[in-house]
């Protein structure tokens, strides 16, 4: 009897063995597919990264914009465009096209604000005049204060 509870006791531990190196290795595999899955995930859903907050930014000097000329400046994350006009005055609008958020760009031929990708076309006050725009550019406030320029949000007055 003694012979048979000794080859049960090893046939038991045997059976205790192979469970315990199965669940190792079980374990081990779902591991390593959950370090190839996860990094795919976080790259296919990136994270929220919030927005800048910004309330103003120098746009440069009086002397750095000749009549009839633009420049495109970030505020914060958003492009805008600081545009002279021939008489000297100041405009600033979003240079994100109103259609499919293509950057605008100065035409000073046509002294009107151009949208490349699809042909359309604003007035210097940001009204969508043609082209598939639907609504006009957004329109900041321009401060000039011993020859800076400051670009503020909000309406221009």
């Amino acid at each position: 009897m003694n012979e048979n509870n000794s080859k049960d006791t090893i046939s038991i531990k045997g059976k205790q063995r192979r469970r315990f190196l199965d669940l190792i290795l079980k374990i081990g595999g779902l591991t390593g597919l959950g370090a190839i899955v996860y990094p795919v995930f976080r790259y296919l859903i990136p994270p929220d990264i919030p927005e800048a907050n910004v309330s103003s930014i120098s746009a440069g000097t009086i002397d750095e914009f000749l009549p009839n000329t633009s420049k495109i400046i970030r505020f914060g994350r958003k492009p805008v465009i600081v545009i002279r006009k021939k008489n000297g005055d100041f405009k600033a609008l979003s240079a994100t096209c109103t259609h499919l958020d293509c950057n605008v760009q100065y035409r000073d031929d046509l002294e009107q604000i151009w949208c490349a990708c699809h042909n359309g076309l604003y007035n210097l006050e940001g009204k969508n005049i043609s082209g598939p725009p639907p609504k006009p550019l957004s329109q900041y406030s321009i401060i000039v204060n011993n020859d800076r320029i400051v670009i503020t949000k909000g309406e221009s007055s």
